[in-house]
């Protein structure tokens, strides 16, 4: 699986851009949020990936940040949510204005994505609300939200239930980069 791309933006349109690395080019799809945050033409860029596999095609998918690919990865686990539906709902804004409108269930800001009806939002705030979303009263953290977020997102990514991940990174001292909540996280967690 390719997991980010490093290289010089040799071109960007509507479909998406080509990223140029080892005298190859990899023409990769990106939301209009990430769009937002390339650097110029000729400029380096970093941009984490997801690789859809088709019968027919591969299609790479780009985001400026980690945290907007997990959204983008939870988004196609949502039953009659396919790749450029998922790209179109993170375009509508940054990550964590995303993980906020699911995690309040904010339906209407959801089916403002192109290709994104009524129905399948409401199944989108339905099915990752608890997962992508913020908790509120808890005060948990959302996808996206700092080196909490992204210690989150690793410790789900490692099998970890959200829930117990959150709860074990509860105590974890604010200033923790990354890196010590993942190990806090563990030794809570007990691996």
């Amino acid at each position: 699986m390719i997991r980010f791309v490093r290289g010089h933006l040799v071109a960007a349109d509507a479909e998406g851009v080509v990223v140029g690395m080892g005298g190859m080019g990899f023409g990769i799809r990106v939301s209009d949020s990430t769009r937002a945050d390339l650097p110029g033409i000729g400029s380096e860029v970093v941009l984490h990936t997801h690789l859809v596999v088709r019968e027919d095609a591969l299609d790479l998918y780009g985001f400026s940040e980690e945290s907007e690919r997990s959204i983008f990865e939870a988004l196609l686990g949502v039953n009659g949510v396919g790749p450029r539906s998922a790209l179109s709902i993170c375009g509508l804004g940054t990550p964590q204005a995303v993980a906020l409108a699911i995690g309040g269930g904010d339906v209407a800001y959801i089916s403002r994505a192109v290709g994104v009806g009524k129905k399948t939002a409401e199944r989108v705030v339905l099915e990752l609300r608890d997962t992508v979303g913020v908790t509120g009263a808890s005060g948990a953290e959302g996808i996206g939200t700092g080196p909490r977020g992204g210690a989150r997102e690793g410790l789900v990514a490692l099998g970890f239930a959200p829930d117990q991940v959150d709860a074990a990174l509860a105590g974890a001292d604010a200033e923790m980069d990354e890196e010590a909540l993942i190990r806090h996280g563990l030794a809570v967690l007990g691996r």
